[in-house]
């Protein structure tokens, strides 16, 4: 990731990818299968989206940002492979977190 240490929000790895499966007390040299941010109101689009482009690099499977001013998240498998959703709609951990759903709605 560049030598940045970046922290998302919120984020998923799964069983077995840490060494001795321990999660570290402090920030771990991985990427996670899955990370999640939240944008807060102070945050430009471009900062985000250079965020989700260090995680895709750095190996992250999946990202979803989440904008709860206007109600949207974007999902994103690579820079090119990204899609909108709206309150109405729903979080899929699709091969990621299997069988893992949320309706948007619930996380605003």
């Amino acid at each position: 990731m560049r030598g940045n240490v970046r922290s998302p929000d919120a984020s998923f790895v799964s069983t077995g990818r840490f060494p001795n499966d321990r999660v570290p007390d402090d920030f771990a040299t991985l990427a996670p299968d899955l990370a999640v941010e939240v944008v807060s109101p102070g945050d430009r689009p471009r900062h985000i989206l250079d965020k989700v482009s260090e995680y895709l690099e750095a190996g992250t499977r999946l990202v979803w940002v989440i904008d709860p001013r206007i109600a949207k998240a974007a999902v994103y498998r690579s820079l090119s492979d990204v899609w909108e959703l709206g309150a109405e709609d729903g979080f899929d951990g699709e091969d990621v977190l299997p069988g893992f759903s949320c309706p948007l709605s619930e996380i605003l």
